[in-house]
């Protein structure tokens, strides 16, 4: 049976051991999300805060924070979500095995979205902006945000449900120069489908009528966050995933409102009319800043009967939205690499932040008649890859080729860029891509959106031994003498703080001059940061530190560099400049007053106890 609400779901959870209460008065304003952080880092249950400071609305948060708890909160119909996702991708199959995919048919038949009438549960009271549950995660945050949204737009020239958008895109409540109850900041990326209905609507004039759901089934904002393939609807996706029909009507004003949510806000997007929104503590561990983003002018804010905010905190890798991830990934599973002929897997690296990293396996089969390997077919993949929805948004691709070791994994993460650094061509398999975007929350770029992209591409046999521990007679020179193996073939070095561009030449050309006589063939890979011993402490420090702080074209450095017709390449290892540059974001920083509060609750006899 499908939850019927998001109290169903919090009572269920409960019933089950799966969620607790927190029942101490808690400020929204940074104490209810570092109350959430402690509780994720340690895996804990779900929460519910029964008493938040300035509202008359309890809020849940953490119900995602464990891919056990998501199984179970789907556990009826998880697994043939997942054959309705896997046919669609693949719909040869129901040909193939048609008694083992008979009902998938009738169970997105029955998840077809149902409209009701006018009388709902969330049209039980009207109130305020300001009324809601003004949760704010970080000191620098501009305000207060919903963090677990369902942004619903339909298209200006296709109008019903069956082809409305349905995304989790943030949305600033109050704060910088909105006019307070009437106006609220609308965050949305490059590729989302909002960008395309609101194109549309601006095209002939018209403002874009958006409804904001908060609450409901757990069904919901995962599908405001499923990358669903072509033509299946977020709605009819969470109707099915919660073995429910996605409910709804159109109020007086023409708005389509979610019956089942706990909260919907109204209003419209205006051609033209943007304000900035922001700062906000953001999932690549740093503040995305001020900038112009659609201004909605709220029209109604309804909510149900013993309604529940949910919201989320996020933050540096992991957090409850990287349980998010690996639910999509249990629910999709290799739903890409079946787009792209020859693509095995590709890895989001959520510890780097997701959009900096990918890793990819392909095959190398253009030329199996040749003794030599080399890449050729990974490279065409490559060039899919950083082209295919937001995958686009990468820095970063490295490719390895799945015939050299078919036991390689793209989730291994110092044995993924062990079998690359072993295989690399430093004088070849760099390729460039500049002057183009990258994501909206990634400042090591030029500018918002845009930056540049380096695909690394491996193929054939083992070039190298990597050194596994420095050797007696290695030194760096002044004043690079701090460093540290991060694992074979990477050296964290520390380097001066970051002072501008003919600096940094000058400091490569230093440790070239000092370095480049060596034989360094064994050293792939040197990163230049503002701390090793933090670099190196943990494989998940080192790809946050290099590849959310540099940009390819800008911060990628080498010994006995050169560029032949071109293309660029050295003949000694590799620099990757990342320390913290001047145009950076600030670090996402945890306020120590707030935290002593949430040891509080850790004592005997607090809401935390035994869980922190």
């Amino acid at each position: 049976m499908g939850y019927k609400s998001l109290a169903h779901c919090v009572s269920d959870l409960e019933k089950h051991g799966r969620l607790i209460r927190i029942k101490e008065e808690v400020d929204p304003y940074l104490e209810a999300a570092a109350i959430h952080l402690r509780v994720y880092e340690n895996q804990g249950p779900a929460l519910l805060f029964e008493n938040l400071k300035g509202t008359e609305f309890p809020a849940v948060s953490n119900l995602f924070g464990t891919l056990d708890r998501s199984r179970f909160m789907f556990r009826d119909s998880l697994d043939k979500i997942k054959t309705l996702v896997d046919l669609k991708s693949d719909p040869i199959k129901a040909l193939k095995n048609p008694f083992k995919y008979a009902g998938v048919g009738l169970t997105a038949l029955s998840a077809l979205p149902w409209q009701t009438g006018f009388r709902s549960p969330v049209k039980f009271g009207k109130i305020r902006i300001s009324d809601l549950p003004q949760i704010t995660n970080w000191t620098m945050d501009g305000g207060p945000f919903i963090t677990m949204p369902q942004v619903y737009t339909e298209d200006i020239d296709k109008p019903g449900i069956l082809n409305a958008n349905l995304g989790m895109y943030r949305i600033q409540l109050a704060g910088n120069d909105y006019i307070k109850n009437e106006e609220i900041g609308l965050h949305y990326q490059l590729h989302r489908g909002i960008g395309v209905h609101q194109t549309k609507a601006n095209a002939k004039g018209n403002p874009l009528k958006v409804s904001i759901f908060v609450g409901g089934p757990p069904s919901h904002p995962l599908a405001a966050v499923m990358p669903l393939p072509e033509g299946l609807s977020e709605m009819t996706f969470a109707g099915a995933l919660g073995n429910r029909r996605f409910r709804y009507f159109y109020d007086n004003e023409g708005f389509c409102i979610s019956s089942d949510a706990d909260f919907v806000i109204t209003g419209t997007i205006d051609p033209g009319q943007n304000k900035d929104e922001g700062p906000f503590g953001d999932h690549l561990g740093y503040y995305s800043l001020k900038h112009p983003f659609p201004l909605m002018k709220v029209r109604n804010v309804y909510h149900r009967k013993d309604a529940i905010w949910s919201f989320t905190v996020v933050g540096r890798p992991p957090q409850e939205d990287t349980s998010f991830g690996a639910l999509i990934h249990d629910i999709t599973g290799s739903a890409i690499p079946k787009e792209i002929p020859g693509l095995h897997e590709v890895n989001a690296v959520d510890a780097a932040g997701v959009h900096p990293l990918l890793f990819a396996i392909g095959s190398e089969r253009y030329t199996p008649y040749l003794d030599e390997k080399k890449p050729q077919e990974i490279l065409t993949l490559a060039n899919h890859i950083l082209g295919k929805s937001q995958l686009s948004l990468a820095k970063y691709l490295f490719i390895s080729n799945k015939e050299d070791n078919p036991s390689l994994k793209t989730s291994d993460i110092s044995g993924f860029l062990q079998h690359i650094l072993e295989r690399v061509d430093l004088t070849r398999d760099l390729h460039f891509y500049t002057k183009t975007t990258i994501d909206t929350l990634d400042y090591s770029g030029t500018d918002i959106n845009s930056g540049s992209k380096i695909a690394i591409a491996a193929a054939g046999d083992k070039k190298r031994e990597l050194w596994r521990e420095l050797p007696g007679t290695f030194t760096m020179p002044r004043p690079f003498e701090n460093c540290k193996l991060v694992m074979p073939g990477i050296l964290a070095v520390e380097a001066p703080k970051y002072s501008d561009p003919q600096e940094t030449a000058n400091q490569v050309e230093i440790i070239s001059s000092s370095l480049g006589f060596k034989n360094l063939e064994s050293l792939p890979l040197i990163v230049l940061c503002d701390d090793a011993g933090f670099t190196a402490e943990t494989i998940n420090n080192f790809v946050w530190v290099t590849f959310t702080r540099s940009n390819p074209s800008h911060d990628i450095h080498g010994i006995k560099s050169f560029t032949e017709n071109k293309h660029w390449g050295c003949r000694g290892p590799l620099i990757i400049d990342a320390r913290i540059k001047p145009h950076h974001a600030p670090l996402l920083i945890k306020d120590p007053e707030i935290e002593k509060k949430v040891d509080e609750l850790g004592k005997e006899g607090g809401s935390l106890y035994k869980i922190i």
